[in-house]
């Protein structure tokens, strides 16, 4: 395993890894020190895993000490950092917020913009290292300086879509040796330098909060946000009551409390101003056009005068589909060959040409 950019041999250069705990950090530092390089390890504690599933979790209590096993285990210094109020701040009251405005968070992406490539590749450049090494499935390609970024090698784990508020001076410290490999060649790899964690399941979803568990999150820190109002059809006619506008995301069907309609009813808006919930059929969630504001663009190599043909993802599960993409003032909309699916507001859009990401933003309405 190599990390890309520099003209000197391994032993000059001096890294750290953010080690989460699982697998693939794991992995990465482990064949990083057995070819030389001189890796400190770093995790950070993010909240108490008290309320957490182990399965689900990274940067909590039994994460932390599987990373200390394996830094011992391979001989390199390891550090723990309690980044738990930065985290708080700067990711869970976010997330709250977020559904208290009727949008639908990514707390993922939040806590790369935030903790891991703010806060602690601040505290790397502070201690004189020459990169910041993760375990993320996303390939970097370029020397040191205007670096691009590139989907993973395995499209199955690519995460591409959680990491493209990168800055371009961010994508020029970072290393992302992972991205070049399989999952399969990682866990191979895992068995055969005998890893504590080989075994060890991938985390899943949002990791400060179980699947069922959100809204008792934000009814704890914002239970203001938690207030009853109507439910109406497309013609706006009153036709139930809600418990409060945080239970609900765009293109939610299930848990909507209404039977007796002749085809299924989605939800296709979220009134914040009003409290109202909007219920329509699917042909009502469909369009062909997003707007997207606070845009991050890296693609130094594309000009933004333009209209420019590539695909965008809305979803970090679903395919990229191909449009057309005008930027100007940090806003843009993006026009797609055929019809989408709605996505809420405070979901990602990012734009692809072929395997290179361009850049990103967030969905308005």
């Amino acid at each position: 395993m190599k990390i890309s950019g520099f003209n000197k041999k391994n032993s000059d250069i001096k890294i750290i890894v953010a080690m989460s705990g699982g697998v693939d950090s794991s992995v990465a530092a482990a064949l990083l020190k057995e070819e030389g390089y001189n890796v400190v390890g770093i995790t950070l504690k993010l909240y108490s895993q008290s309320n957490i599933t182990k399965s689900k979790s990274c940067c909590a209590g039994q994460d932390i000490e599987d990373a200390i096993k394996v830094a011992k285990q391979f001989k390199f210094p390891h550090h723990v950092l309690d980044y738990q109020d930065k985290f708080f701040s700067g990711v869970i009251d976010k997330f709250v917020e977020s559904y208290a405005y009727g949008e639908t968070p990514i707390p993922c992406i939040s806590c790369n913009q935030t903790v891991k490539f703010n806060d602690l590749l601040k505290y790397a450049k502070e201690h004189e290292v020459d990169a910041l090494v993760t375990g993320h499935y996303v390939r970097r390609v370029g020397a040191q300086k205007n670096a691009k970024m590139y989907k993973a090698k395995d499209p199955s784990k690519d995460q591409s879509y959680f990491l493209f508020a990168t800055t371009k001076e961010q994508l020029d410290f970072l290393r992302f040796p992972i991205g070049e490999y399989l999952k399969s060649e990682i866990r191979d790899i895992a068995s055969q330098i005998s890893l504590p964690v080989k075994n060890k399941p991938d985390s899943q979803d949002i990791c400060f909060v179980t699947k069922d568990s959100y809204r008792d999150l934000i009814e704890k820190l914002k239970p203001e946000s938690l207030v009853k109002g109507n439910i109406l059809d497309i013609e706006g006619r009153i036709i139930g009551e809600h418990e409060g506008i945080v239970n609900y995301t765009i293109g939610q069907r299930k848990g909507l409390g209404l039977g007796g309609y002749k085809n299924p009813l989605y939800v296709v808006d979220i009134n914040k101003i009003k409290n109202e919930i909007i219920l329509g059929e699917k042909k009502f969630l469909k369009k062909t056009k997003i707007n997207v504001k606070n845009i991050n663009w890296i693609a130094d190599n594309i000009d933004l005068k333009n209209s420019i043909r590539c695909s965008a993802r809305i979803r970090s599960t679903q395919k990229d589909s191909l449009g057309i993409l005008n930027i100007k003032n940090q806003k843009a909309t993006f026009e797609f060959d055929s019809e989408i699916d709605s996505t809420s507001p405070g979901q990602a859009c990012v734009f692809y040409l072929k395997d290179q990401v361009l850049g990103g933003g967030w969905i308005t309405k």
